[in-house]
């Protein structure tokens, strides 16, 4: 099949995420995209299932992020934020201080989400050190993902496999089970108490943890991390990269959801809808006020040069207001409603672990790791994009999927399930 120029020219530089480059799959070429389709060079159309990696909550396109980001185009592409200051970052600062709950008030903007969780990690250890104690390591979890950075990849879940290769040369975190009952958080509470003297915070994705294997978790284990943080004297950051704006249908956020206040929130991902980089390390008041003193020193030495960056945060103020203006937590929960019917088949087929759905998440997890390029290509071939991993089948759709669209993506991941599930009986 002839192919476009700029991708025949190009496909041998293109060093591509999480990939190996040796044996895989040809990507296909898309030209364009609207609402949840990818068009393809060869004219076929997708439907997007996973929101290119959870992010386009609107769909590809939307007229007001895309005038929006227009209209800042021809005033202000990027200034600099050290100090400059420009509209867009302050409006977009002052609302998601008025949308999270309680006094996380402070933002700090940069441009991807393991920066953000990075930030978050750096703002806890000096928290401690600008008070004179060196409290660097972190609680984190089993099944948990923060990012590819050095030390997000610390917090990862070391025996993943994604990050296992980099054992010994990342920082050694205290690692550990999400606590699910009573007793689960009272053994934890010992444990947090022999290593309280090197603990900066707890680091945990509220409700979901998604990369590491879309695991589920009541909101009674983040009210637990809450108390132990309160009695051991530790700062507690809740990673809302994935969850965070709209995704679970309860509310906007997921500490919402749980009741809880973390010390420091990350978002990136939906923040713009999708259409341009940026993310944000929201901090509380007491945090902030530790990096206040006349010492430069205990400043928060850390600055993206594209922090900030004045087209992002037009999209991400375009995006909150069609948070505001639509009804999108109301359609996270009626996806929701949708998958648990559509996607109920797969509980019978041979080799289904488990079927899982909260909010607008769909999961199909086997009883082993299968092919993800196997069923990748059944759900293309179907016309759906999905990209699984490990034993998960998964969507994650735009918020404005319409009953039809998650009725294809549904029947897709069941179908391309059946079908592997045959041939792997023979």
């Amino acid at each position: 099949m002839t192919q476009p120029d700029w991708y025949s020219a190009g496909r041998e530089h293109v060093w591509l995420p999480y990939t190996q480059m040796k044996t895989v799959r040809p990507p296909l070429p898309v030209v364009s995209a609207q609402g949840m389709r990818l068009r393809l060079a060869d004219g076929r159309e997708l439907l997007d299932g996973i929101s290119s990696w959870w992010a386009t909550v609107h769909g590809y396109r939307h007229p007001h992020i895309e005038e929006a980001v227009r209209r800042q185009l021809e005033s202000l592409p990027h200034v600099m934020l050290g100090g400059l200051a420009h509209e867009q970052a302050y409006v977009l600062a002052k609302r998601l201080a008025d949308l999270l709950p309680g006094d996380l008030d402070h933002v700090f903007f940069s441009d991807s989400g393991s920066v953000a969780v990075e930030v978050a990690m750096k703002m806890a250890a000096q928290y401690w050190l600008n008070q004179g104690q060196r409290r660097v390591k972190f609680l984190c979890f089993r099944g948990g993902y923060h990012g590819d950075t050095f030390a997000t990849m610390s917090v990862c879940d070391p025996d993943e496999g994604m990050h296992s290769m980099f054992k010994g040369a990342l920082l050694e975190q205290v690692v550990v089970d999400l606590p699910r009952d009573a007793g689960e958080e009272a053994a934890l509470g010992e444990l947090i108490e022999r290593h309280r003297g090197e603990l900066a915070g707890i680091i945990v994705e509220p409700l979901v943890q998604g990369a590491g294997g879309m695991v589920f978790h009541d909101p009674f284990t983040l009210q637990a991390l809450r108390r132990l943080a309160d009695a051991h004297d530790l700062l507690l950051i809740f990673d809302e990269i994935f969850v965070g704006l709209g995704r679970l249908g309860d509310a906007m956020f997921a500490c919402e959801v749980a009741g809880v206040q973390p010390d420091i929130v990350t978002l990136s991902k939906a923040l713009t809808g999708g259409t341009l980089p940026l993310a944000a390390t929201i901090a509380s008041r007491r945090i902030y006020e530790h990096f206040l003193s006349d010492d430069a020193m205990t400043a928060l030495m850390h600055g993206p040069t594209y922090m900030g960056n004045a087209l992002g945060c037009a999209a991400a103020n375009a995006s909150l207001d069609l948070f505001a203006q639509e009804p999108r937590l109301a359609q996270a929960r009626a996806i929701g409603a949708q998958l648990e019917s559509h996607l109920a088949p797969a509980r019978n087929l041979p080799g289904v672990r488990d079927v899982r759905i909260r909010g607008a998440i769909g999961v199909i997890q086997l009883d082993c790791p299968a092919p993800a390029d196997r069923l990748s290509a059944a759900c293309i071939a179907r016309g759906v994009w999905l990209r699984p991993f490990r034993d998960i089948l998964y969507t994650t759709p735009p918020l404005i999927a319409g009953e039809d669209d998650i009725a294809h993506i549904a029947g897709a991941m069941v179908a391309s399930v059946q079908e592997w599930s045959r041939e792997r009986r023979g």
